[in-house]
């Protein structure tokens, strides 16, 4: 299985604006994000009803620069699945380049439960 994301670089996405460097280039937490948007796109609408998954772990390298202007494309293909825990191989290219590549996990959860303890956690705060 294998997901897809796309995007045009923007000024709201370089490393300045998302506070992750100095230069006016795609910001890496940004390209993060299109990866995993390609994993969610690779396996969630096949996860049963109550069910989604969330990332608990990233490996990736940014291997190169994109400019505001340019298209950037992201692929996570599922390369494994034990038990709850899927991994996947992930790459992003932009119009010339391959710029970012490695490995992104990710775990299935139900989410009612996993949002129970989420509020539960928050009612931490209050007290």
């Amino acid at each position: 299985m294998t997901g897809h994301a796309e995007m045009v670089v923007g000024t709201n996405d370089t490393a300045p604006r998302i506070g992750s460097g100095h230069i006016a280039v795609l910001g890496t937490p940004r390209m993060i994000n299109l990866i995993e948007e390609a994993a969610l796109a690779a396996v969630e609408q096949l996860l049963p009803e109550g069910k989604q998954s969330l990332g608990t772990h990233l490996d990736v390298s940014h291997l190169a620069a994109t400019p505001v202007g340019m298209t950037v494309k992201a692929e996570a293909e599922l390369i494994s699945v034990d038990g709850r825990k899927l991994l996947f191989a992930v790459r992003a290219h932009d119009e010339m380049d391959l710029i970012g590549e490695g490995r992104h996990e990710r775990v299935v959860v139900t989410a009612a439960s996993f949002q129970a303890r989420i509020d539960e956690k928050g009612k931490s705060l209050r007290r």
